[in-house]
């Protein structure tokens, strides 16, 4: 198979972000998001990982499409990261991934077959780890490789969760570090090693499936994964939906190694920085948080971890239970009442 250095190959900068923030709420803004379909639980309006529709009365189902540009060299980890990236937003709304459909843009007349049969073949193998099957795609010839998925789960309606049930007194829990589009980053630039390549390789492939099955044991009010708008886009989108306040301590937010190194030394994307911009008049900033700092919690993540928002007297358990499953899940703030649709950072 031609090597070939994948992260090359996008004029995106490799980092895999999602439209920023504030132009997709441009875009939509434009566009009839309710519709009179009541078995429609949940749709564009509140802005969820994914939508659901309910068939039956103890039936419904999860739907969910991503995709983006290689974010790493491997073409098999390519399309490994981007299968659990799919499969996340299913996930995350407490769903179980039944079926999944490919979505293939690939210069086929100027790159090696192979890189894609790789593609495909990391996909495959993730989704044969969720326990979902793939039953077609679509491809077309591009310049620029992309590669995601289509992802249909399913779901008992009044078992949904969604970023918007948050309440008074809950405790946000985190399942995966934050710091990848930096990392990601730093890898097209070759600053990262293969040994610290390889390890957020792993973070972003790893499946939500286990803290998933984990959350469903337990009172979960509210639920999101981390992605292309970081964990404060994404904790904005929850205090927004929920009508809370969202407060974290920056200390216990984890974070991989060497993310503020590499931060300072430029390897912030833009989208992180749009991400930034957009959540500014939400969050406030205690002294001690630096610009830096601010841009590492705005980061924009690649398959991320679930952020759930938990009774405090299921904490405890809820944590072992995650830590059990090999989820190193940690404490990183609570919610609160006393200005809804804000963040404090500490």
């Amino acid at each position: 198979m031609e090597k070939v250095k994948l992260t090359t190959l996008t004029t995106k900068g490799g980092c895999g972000c999602k439209i920023g923030p504030s132009d997709l709420h441009d875009v939509l803004k434009h566009l009839p998001l309710s519709n009179n379909d009541s078995n429609v639980l949940v749709g564009l309006d509140t802005g969820d990982d994914a939508g659901v529709y309910q068939l039956t009365k103890d039936l419904a189902i999860v739907q969910t499409v991503d995709f983006f540009t290689p974010i790493v060299d491997d073409p098999y980890d390519f399309g490994r990261i981007a299968a659990a990236n799919a499969l996340s937003d299913v996930y995350a709304m407490g769903g179980t991934p039944i079926t999944a459909l490919n979505i293939v843009a690939f210069p086929i007349f100027t790159l090696d077959k192979a890189i894609l049969t790789e593609i495909l073949r990391g996909a495959s193998d993730k989704l044969r780890e969720a326990d979902c099957s793939l039953v077609g795609g679509h491809s077309i010839d591009d310049q620029e490789p992309k590669f995601g998925l289509a992802v249909t789960g399913t779901i008992h309606p009044e078992r949904i969760k969604t970023n918007a049930g948050a309440k008074d007194g809950d405790i946000l829990v985190l399942t995966k570090p934050i710091g990848v589009g930096i990392c990601t980053t730093a890898i097209k630039n070759n600053l990262l090693t293969e040994l610290e390549t390889s390890h957020v390789t792993e973070v972003m492939a790893t499946l939500n499936k286990q803290a998933a099955e984990v959350m469903n044991n337990y009172n979960i009010h509210a639920c999101t994964d981390i992605t292309g708008f970081g964990l404060l886009g994404h904790l904005k989108e929850m205090a927004a939906a929920s009508h809370k306040t969202m407060t974290i301590n920056k200390q216990q937010v984890p974070v991989l190694p060497r993310v503020r190194e590499l931060a300072e030394a430029g390897m912030v994307p833009g989208g992180s920085k749009n991400n930034l911009k957009h959540v500014k008049s939400s969050v406030h900033f205690s002294e001690a948080i630096d610009a830096i700092d601010q841009l590492i919690l705005a980061d924009a993540v690649t398959s991320g971890g679930l952020l759930m928002s938990v009774h405090e007297r299921d904490v405890l358990s809820l944590l072992e239970s995650l830590k059990l499953k090999g989820i190193d899940a940690k404490v990183i703030g609570k919610v609160t009442a006393e200005n809804p649709g804000h963040i404090y950072v500490q």
